[in-house]
């Protein structure tokens, strides 16, 4: 190891840059626009930023060099994105969520150095795929017995003195470890020919067992939880990977039908969901009560229009609890159609990096593993839009490596730290070393270039062409 590694991942080190001198100029603009003087909290801000990520860039230098060089620096923007909304609500609501935002976000790039440096082979976590499943299990049904607090809506927290977690966020890849060895390890069970249904193949009513199993689990959290949204990224997360596992589309025919059934079960008994598609049907009939959040997150965002109010300029803080799963619609009100765009592009640039991953990943369990993790961020993010624009009912569910709360910083940067592997374990040069800086030339993806894998009819799709070279 010597010093010229720190530059060796010069890609990434030049996006960090530049990722710190668009957060500083967002928060300098953000405090001239007030009118206030730069403080020292604007400083202890912009100062964590750039020394937790440029920490982070050095530990990936040693321990991980031939990883992706895009995926840290795109998270890095998004939650420098997220500290400049959270400081500029502490502005209007004089609090000061932005101090332990950027303290979690130490934590959270902490866990992500504690998996790159203990995980140095992903596949070892396919010997104890079971045991997370069992340990993902218990997370999630925690809260059901843990004590909650008197005005809570839903059972979600578990608190030891002055913190609380969610248990669900960690639960959630847990789950997805041991969902990604049962694909492997069964994938002929799900590829077998069934029913033939208007062109399309059906599995084997016997076959059905382990997605109607995670479906049943699922509306058990819904009601246990008094929330769908967890169990809702769970299951559509799920199943898009058995769709990528066999590439038959009946299986997302049968998903859809198995989330219409639930939903409409869960509605009729919870009052809680039945007031969330109420707002979601129409906001303002309830405006001076439950649809008041909605409201005025489609008042803001259709106030800041194509080019947003401006930075300071809004009024997002009318919005209660805008911090956590309305964040976007401050984005949207203050920086407009463009800003809301940018930072979708920025999600959709991390998802598309992740599945690249999986795409090189020379092993089903990894391909399998990435293509997972990249997915529920990809429906967690289009989950909370649809529901901040009253495209669907809201969830509750936060805006990944943006909203203010620990549970999901420190899920989110571990979900990271196991892409980061995958990715540099796929990369890495299998025999002579390559001249390229990612270490990704003399590469070739599974299935031809770029990864694709021949055309043809169902079960040729994702996995059965990469059982191939297993």
């Amino acid at each position: 190891m010597s010093v010229s590694q720190i530059f060796h991942r010069r890609t990434e080190l030049g996006l960090l840059v530049l990722s710190a001198f668009f957060v500083s100029a967002m928060l300098i603009n953000l405090e001239l626009s007030q009118g206030n003087t730069l403080t020292s909290e604007l400083a202890w801000v912009i100062g964590g930023f750039v020394v937790i990520f440029l920490a982070a860039h050095c530990v990936l230098c040693f321990v991980a060099p031939h990883a992706d060089q895009i995926m840290l620096p795109v998270t890095a923007t998004l939650n420098g994105l997220g500290l400049v909304m959270i400081y500029r609500i502490d502005e209007a609501n004089g609090t000061s969520l932005v101090t332990r935002q950027v303290q979690w976000t130490f934590v959270g790039v902490v866990l992500l150095v504690l998996v790159l440096v203990f995980l140095r082979e992903y596949r070892s976590l396919s010997r104890y795929s079971y045991l997370l499943g069992l340990v993902g299990l218990a997370l999630l049904a925690l809260p059901l017995v843990w004590p909650q607090p008197a005005d809570a809506e839903a059972r979600i927290w578990i608190t030891f003195g002055p913190f609380s977690l969610q248990p669900g966020e960690f639960s959630k890849i847990l789950l997805l470890l041991f969902f990604a060895q049962l694909l492997v390890n069964k994938r002929a069970l799900f590829t077998v020919a069934g029913y033939r249904v208007l062109g399309l193949s059906f599995p084997r009513l016997r076959d059905l067992a382990p997605i109607l199993a995670v479906w049943a689990i699922a509306i058990l959290i819904m009601a246990g939880t008094n929330d769908f949204g967890p169990a809702l990224l769970l299951f559509a997360t799920v199943l898009g990977m058995l769709y990528l596992a066999t590439g038959r589309v009946s299986w997302l025919f049968i998903g859809v039908v198995l989330v219409a059934l639930g939903g409409t079960g869960v509605y009729m008994i919870s009052a809680k969901i039945q007031d969330r598609v109420s707002n979601f049907l129409d906001p303002f009939s309830t405006y001076d009560s439950s649809g008041f959040q909605l409201a005025n997150s489609l008042f803001g965002m259709s106030w800041g229009g194509l080019t947003g109010t401006g930075i300071g300029q809004g009024h997002p803080d009318i919005i209660p609890v805008v911090w956590t799963d309305f964040i976007l619609a401050a984005v949207g009100e203050e920086m407009g159609l463009v800003g809301l765009s940018g930072v979708l592009v920025l999600f959709a640039l991390l998802v598309t990096r992740g599945f690249r991953t999986a795409l090189l990943a020379r092993d089903s369990y990894g391909k399998l593993v990435a293509s997972g993790l990249s997915l529920t961020i990809a429906i967690q993010v289009f989950v909370v839009v649809a529901g901040i624009s009253a495209l669907m009912p809201m969830t509750g569910l936060t805006t990944p490596f943006m909203s203010a709360g620990g549970s999901s910083l420190m899920a989110n940067y571990m979900l990271l730290g196991i892409l980061l592997r995958i990715s540099d374990a796929a990369r890495r040069p299998a025999a002579a070393p390559a001249d390229s800086t990612d270490g990704s030339a003399g590469l070739s993806p599974v299935g031809g270039a770029e990864g694709r894998t021949p055309e043809g009819g169902e079960g040729t799709g994702y996995m059965p062409a990469v059982g191939k070279v297993n």
